[in-house]
């Protein structure tokens, strides 16, 4: 429950109830990144990971935080952009990243989003 709320009511994400307990919620725009299965960081070939995009991360987990949400660090350079893990309810942890890459889609204000 906590965790449904934190996505709800805490990070704003619009839902439906489904029935039988599961709430279904809208995101913002996404995208899927393809890694390679293996390489010298990772040996299996069965990794992923949830992360969400910001323009501006600063700024971004300033406002995390000021909602209550555990923000684990401060951002780090990963080359490929800006990161750092938040924990949500159930620990659950979601990566939060400014990209430097090409990105497949256009960011838009929090208010347009």
């Amino acid at each position: 429950e906590a965790l449904r709320a934190t996505l709800g009511d805490v990070l704003g994400f619009p839902f439906v109830d489904a029935g039988d307990g599961w709430l279904i919620f809208r995101l913002p725009p996404s995208e899927l990144g393809v890694h390679p299965s293996e390489d010298s960081t990772y040996k299996s070939g069965t990794r992923h990971q949830i992360s969400f995009m910001c323009d501006d991360i600063n700024r971004t987990v300033a406002e995390l935080r000021a909602r209550g949400i555990r923000i684990d660090g401060e951002p780090q350079d990963e080359g490929y952009g800006i990161t750092v893990t938040m924990t949500l309810p159930g620990d659950v942890k979601v990566m939060l990243y400014e990209p430097r890459h090409k990105t497949a889609i256009e960011f838009r204000s929090a208010a347009g989003a």
